[in-house]
């Protein structure tokens, strides 16, 4: 693997002892088509992580993507197995009916057509108690089912996480996934996540593009002989 490509390869290891990618592709606001040509591109430089969700509605691109570049003896040319690839999806809406949140992950997993997902969020706390403690029920029973590794949740905030720890949950969230940057650092939550051996999972890390020519930014990245890009996701 060339050099370029090792910081792609780099995996943390969370609570349970499993490892996911540090640096993924996140496929928001990408349309079935446009999914299946970033994941493809992806995995030619060396991506080995890729975020989608129900609400974007490329979950069955994503997959195909996956598997057609697994199988293919031409592009896979480091006998890449799915165990290699990370898959995270999201669910769309937390919901008070367990048997409903059951089917919905269910459909996941079948239409990313991988056997089964890495990693399966909560995207939001939305709902309220009730749904939110549900849908985490239905993802711990995922996971014993064998269709999902991990779970975690997404967009939760000091009192949603404390909740969701007080009620003693037979599986804990490894990951949660929100906004973090310099210009965004969220403490609180993060210092919560903490507390509970929780990894905070970074969206929007370029803070949407908005800050790359702070002059901050741009003083660091030439003071470390980087992009400013590079900086901001370090």
């Amino acid at each position: 693997m060339a050099s370029s490509n090792r910081p792609l390869l780099s995996r943390l290891t969370l609570y349970n002892g499993m490892t996911i990618p540090q640096i993924q592709l996140g496929l928001f606001m990408m349309s079935g088509r446009e999914a299946t040509q970033a994941v493809h591109w992806a995995l030619q430089a060396g991506y080995r992580g890729f975020d989608t969700a129900q609400m974007y509605g490329n979950e069955r691109e994503a997959g195909r993507a996956i598997a057609s570049f697994l199988s293919s003896r031409q592009e896979n040319r480091e006998n890449l197995r799915r165990e290699d690839i990370h898959y995270t999806t999201k669910l769309m809406e937390n919901g008070t009916s367990y048997d409903s949140v059951r089917r919905s992950i269910k459909d996941s997993v079948e239409a990313c057509g991988l056997g089964y997902v890495d990693l399966f969020l909560l995207h939001s706390p939305y709902g309220g108690k009730e749904a939110r403690l549900t849908s985490w029920r239905a993802l711990e029973d995922a996971v014993e089912s064998g269709e999902v590794r991990m779970i975690g949740v997404s967009n939760f905030g000091v009192r949603h996480v404390e909740e969701l720890m007080a009620s003693n949950p037979r599986i804990k969230p490894v990951v949660n996934q929100f906004e973090v940057h310099p210009f965004h650092t969220q403490m609180p939550i993060r210092k919560v996540c903490k507390k509970y051996d929780i990894t905070v999972e970074a969206y929007a890390p370029f803070a949407r593009g908005l800050r790359l020519k702070h002059p901050a930014v741009v003083e660091l990245a030439n003071k470390y002989s980087c992009t400013t890009s590079q900086l901001l996701v370090k």
